[in-house]
């Protein structure tokens, strides 16, 4: 079965939007969750949140950043062209029944993953605030479909070019001393980031809920390599997350993990081609 592309969107110069034929998935995705796909049969399997959904129209939207080798060839994709596998959902979908008041903190591409989260906690009635961080303004992602689905919107950029200067922890300090009471803090994006989120919000004892999304292969468990230290015991980010609580991370290990593969990614870039799953041994 092959899966169509129904649109393609570039959001910056190097973000992507990619909205995708898949009715069961559709039909059972939740915030959270994500997807693994192939491009082809010599393509490798890699994870991408599910970003948003349509379940009437039975379409998945992805937004990918191009870093390596399948985010390279994915973007050579257009709308009408198909990939060979999309499969899921996968993971746990994220806790949101019940919260009242709830600031969500995407960082660069982690926004991506946080704003699905902020648009269900809208459609649940809580109150919302959605801080961003991007390094600059050419760079933001997703601002108006925040905006639509926020009581309060925050986007910062390094530079100040978006004239808010300032980090996603900064802008968080200034609404808590502000006097702002949230029954919790969601955020996503890099590991630094998201470790001084926590930092920070333990100093208030706000709960901080965050999704980690380490090196994936099958989604199932089954590999090892999503290995995550939640509370002093080894957690697998494909099933028993993507989210946890972070004040648990061990957040050394985590981003210890997170540079193991680079010189992998590197050279696959390199070379031109994914070598998963070839039975050739000559070529590895």
């Amino acid at each position: 079965m092959a899966y169509k592309i129904l649109k393609k969107e570039m959001l910056n110069p190097t973000v992507f939007l990619m909205e995708v034929e898949a009715p069961l998935i559709a039909r059972k995705a939740e915030p959270g969750q994500f997807i693994i796909l192939r491009i082809d049969e010599h393509g490798e399997r890699v994870p991408f949140t599910v970003a948003d959904f349509d379940r009437e129209k039975g379409s998945v939207t992805i937004i990918v950043q191009i870093v390596g080798k399948t985010t390279k060839d994915l973007a050579q994709l257009e709308a009408g062209e198909t990939l060979l596998d999309f499969a899921g959902p996968l993971g746990q979908p994220t806790p949101l029944e019940g919260k009242r008041k709830v600031a969500v903190i995407g960082g660069g591409l982690g926004t991506a993953i946080a704003y699905p989260q902020a648009k269900k906690l809208h459609e649940l009635g809580a109150d919302v605030t959605v801080i961003t961080g991007f390094r600059s303004k050419e760079l933001i992602i997703l601002e108006d479909e925040c905006r639509k689905i926020a009581n309060k919107l925050i986007v910062a950029t390094d530079d100040g070019s978006n004239g808010n200067q300032g980090f996603v922890t900064d802008m968080l300090k200034n609404e808590i001393e502000a006097g702002e009471k949230f029954d919790e803090v969601i955020a996503i994006g890099p590991l630094i980031m998201m470790k001084f989120v926590c930092k920070l919000t333990e100093q208030y004892n706000i709960p901080t809920m965050v999704s980690m999304n380490p090196v994936m292969i099958d989604g199932t468990g089954m590999c090892g390599g999503c290995r995550v230290i939640v509370g002093g015991e080894t957690k697998f980010a494909c099933v028993d997350g993507p989210d946890f609580d972070g004040h648990k991370i061990d957040w050394d290990s985590a981003m210890k993990r997170g540079r193991m593969f680079k010189s992998y990614e590197d050279r696959s870039c390199a070379e031109g081609h994914c070598r998963i799953g070839r039975t050739n041994r000559a070529e590895v």
